[in-house]
């Protein structure tokens, strides 16, 4: 049986995508998973392992890895990072192809806190970069 918190991020992910901008979409999803109960978002880097915080309890999925078998780290490129952040923010590339330009760009983690609306970058050497993203409304 599927549990509540797995149906609740699901549905509310199958809203977001629905309804949301290819130019400037992400706000339009943070916000429709807050509403649905979603306080934070943890993604681990290379392995694509995504931790959701959810009202209803925590969820974990597990998308497809961007690498196998043994790899040096990129070292942290805050340019790099803040240019994929641009394209994708643009609609200029796909999810997974901003996942693999953050991981260019040296971050190993990320997580977007949708309470206070913002997203922090990682480093494997505690490099932080840290965003705020806009409050919008939802019809």
């Amino acid at each position: 049986m599927t549990s509540k918190a797995i149906l609740n991020l699901e549905t509310a992910q199958q809203k977001a995508m629905a309804g949301r901008p290819k130019s400037g979409g992400f706000p339009y999803l943070a916000e429709t998973l807050r509403r649905a109960g979603v306080t934070g978002n943890e993604w681990i880097l290379p392995a694509c392992e995504s931790l959701y915080l959810t009202e209803d309890g925590p969820v974990v999925v597990q998308e497809t890895p961007l690498i196998s078998g043994t790899v040096d780290v990129p070292p942290f490129n805050r340019d790099a990072l803040i240019a994929a952040l641009r394209a994708d923010q643009a609609g200029e590339s796909t999810f997974p192809q901003f996942l693999r330009a953050a991981w260019d760009a040296g971050v190993v983690r990320f997580y977007v806190d949708f309470i206070a609306r913002s997203v922090t970058y990682y480093g494997c050497r505690n490099e932080i970069y840290s965003e705020q993203y806009p409050s919008i409304e939802i019809p």
